[in-house]
């Protein structure tokens, strides 16, 4: 067991003066006379700027006149949707402009799946899951897909579709497709 005296305990008044300075150092240490640095700054602040370097006035762009007999308005929206009046397609196929839209008239025929079959006293139904999920009965007649296709057979295993794609200036055309089950 360590016994301290009380004269240990005790600063010597050599020891006592030594921190004194010590700390007197220390705390004159953190105040520094910055008026040097004031002078320098204010000595900055009062000098000219430099002068910018010159630059090149922008040229003038060319004008250009467009021909009063255009087709159209070149400062109009460039619309590949315009106007197209199928009602003057040769003779063949076309849809029916005013036949109703179906519910899976808006998703590709590749977006589609077909779930299976339903039948009833001799009737059969396709089952067709869309990209959200939701499954929807058709039977045959009913459109699907985005290019006018119309259910032609629907059979155990696969929905026969007969599209109708454009293929030249205002004519249409049949074209095959089906969807199919998958084989697990």
């Amino acid at each position: 067991m360590i016994r301290l005296s009380v004269a240990a305990l005790r600063i010597r008044p050599l020891g006592r003066l030594s921190l004194l300075v010590v700390a007197t150092l220390l705390v004159g240490g953190c105040s520094q006379d910055v008026s040097d640095l004031h002078n320098y700054i204010s000595e900055t602040r009062a000098r000219p700027a430099p002068p910018l370097d010159p630059f090149e006035e922008p040229k003038q762009p060319p004008s250009h006149r467009y021909p009063a007999d255009l087709d159209r308005d070149p400062f109009h929206r460039l619309s590949f949707a315009e106007a197209r009046d199928d009602t003057e397609v040769a003779s063949g196929p076309r849809p029916d402009p005013d036949r109703p839209k179906e519910t899976l008239e808006r998703y590709p025929l590749d977006a589609l799946r077909m779930g299976g079959t339903l039948a009833r006293d001799g009737e059969r139904w396709g089952l067709v899951r869309d990209p959200g999920g939701t499954v929807h009965r058709v039977r045959e007649g009913n459109y699907l897909g985005q290019n006018h296709g119309r259910i032609v057979r629907i059979s155990e295993n696969r929905i026969e579709v007969l599209e109708l794609i454009r293929s030249g200036d205002r004519a249409w055309r049949e074209r095959e497709a089906a969807l199919a089950t998958r084989d697990r």
